[in-house]
């Protein structure tokens, strides 16, 4: 059972209702992390704008999901783990290999991936202050200097939507039941 209240359109405060609504349709049920995070509309609004504005950047899908699904696991996020997991399946089509990898901290089979997830890892552990070597690493893998920075966005969309599930704790929703996923094997950040 959840810590924090689960908002629906009908009892959430009116300023989150549009966004509830706007989730729904989008996803075809209202996920309990939406429902969490309309306690507090600016949160919604924070994380509905953040992911709009990340999908703008330069990071493939797949790679922003590598970024979500690496973060989620290091920050020991059941909830997020699962949701992006479905959206590695179902919306980016990533073989189960490379999912398995990404939500268990395992080398991934793809090494543009790897390079990804690696650095998101080094991120999340450093706050930032990533090694010269990490970086080299990561460009030398053929991103840029802005796809280290859109790690960095999407580091800062998972810690919202991440640490927001671990406090108000909701439960899996149904549809993402398939997904779900055990944090304790998860590599913590160090």
């Amino acid at each position: 059972m959840s810590r924090l209240s689960l908002r629906t359109i009908d009892n959430a405060p009116e300023a989150a209702k549009p966004r509830l609504e706007a989730a729904q349709s989008n996803n075809g049920f209202l996920p309990n992390l939406v429902r969490l995070l309309a306690n507090a509309p600016v949160a919604l609004e924070a994380y509905q704008t953040l992911t709009a504005i990340s999908v703008r950047g330069g990071l493939s899908p797949a790679e922003r999901e590598a970024v979500q699904i690496t973060a989620a696991a290091t920050h020991g996020c059941g909830f997020c783990v699962a949701g992006h997991t479905a959206i590695a399946y179902k919306k980016i089509g990533l073989n189960e290999d490379v999912v398995s990898a990404l939500r268990n901290g395992d080398p991934v089979p793809d090494a543009r991936l790897n390079a990804v997830a690696q650095f998101t890892k080094a991120v999340i552990r450093t706050r930032g202050n990533v090694h010269d070597t990490e970086l080299k690493a990561f460009l030398a893998a053929g991103f840029s200097e802005a796809s280290a920075l859109e790690v960095v966005l999407g580091v800062s969309l998972a810690t919202l939507c991440n640490f927001s599930n671990n406090l108000g704790q909701p439960t899996l929703n149904p549809e993402l039941a398939p997904y779900a996923w055990d944090p304790a094997p998860a590599e913590a950040a160090e």
